[in-house]
């Protein structure tokens, strides 16, 4: 048994849309940090998939489908969750998409689906395990954030709209909750590269200008995402709530880099 204030040995964690990209890294991370992990997802192949990863590691977890549009599947979830092990102690909310188009013709309908995605499924996943938690007086819950929280982004208006929400919504759950126990905090990923991203990021001009403004001079792993989630889960951030965690490589400090 660990002494480390690092260590997540008997906790339980959540995280949602974390069967792929950062998600499903983080999905790992928590495991090999000691925490059970329930990785859950709209699609059972690739829950069933991380689920046996988990299990390879020594954890438990359960094979549990769910989408951040639907709040039944988020309150199934959490119910098979708190049958199989009792509680939840940390959530991540993880789900996420983008469109890149220009603002001035943008269709609402994609609008709407963007922002009911990662903000109102944040929230839907903040208040389906916020519930537990408060209940029981403990909780660690970490939403994601984005560069575009803090500065423009080109032509993804509704992406940054909806993660510039996230950061306010995060300061005030834990300006509502932290009294009871449940510190809300969020990270925030400078530019990753991932299955989604990955041609974005190494043949195009969007991709040389990410990397140019970047000052470590390369993109991150999503691997490299895993301390700031275990950190903010572990007892280590006890004294930590409504921070948003810039993961970014200087990305935001990097004013002319040549």
């Amino acid at each position: 048994m660990s002494s480390s204030i690092f260590d997540l040995q008997g906790k339980t964690a959540v995280v949602v849309g974390g069967t792929t990209g950062i998600g499903h890294a983080l999905s790992l991370g928590l495991a090999d940090a000691g925490a059970d992990v329930v990785a859950s997802s709209r699609r059972l192949e690739q829950v069933e998939q991380t689920a046996a990863q988990i299990e390879a590691k020594g954890r438990k977890t359960l094979r549990h489908t769910s989408d951040v549009h639907d709040r039944a599947t988020l309150e199934a979830l959490r119910d098979a969750v708190l049958g199989a092990f009792g509680k939840v102690d940390i959530l991540i909310n993880c789900a996420g998409i983008t469109k890149r188009a220009p603002t001035i013709d943008f269709p609402e309908a994609d609008w709407n689906q963007i922002i009911d995605t990662n903000l109102n499924g944040t929230l839907r996943g903040c208040q389906v395990f916020g519930k537990a938690m408060l209940s029981r007086g403990y909780g660690r819950i970490i939403n994601i954030a984005s560069l575009s929280t803090y500065v423009g982004l080109f032509e993804v208006a509704a992406y940054s709209a909806s993660k510039a929400a996230v950061g306010a919504l995060t300061k005030v759950l834990a300006v509502e909750w932290s009294r009871q126990g449940v510190l809300v905090n969020a990270i925030a990923p400078g530019v990753f590269r991932t299955e989604l991203n990955a041609n974005l990021l190494d043949s195009t001009e969007r991709g040389k200008e990410f990397k140019l403004r970047t000052p470590i001079g390369r993109f991150g792993k999503t691997e490299e995402l895993v301390g700031a989630a275990v950190y903010l889960a572990s007892d280590a951030a006890s004294y930590v709530s409504g921070e948003i965690l810039v993961v970014d490589g200087g990305f935001l400090a990097s004013g002319v880099n040549q």
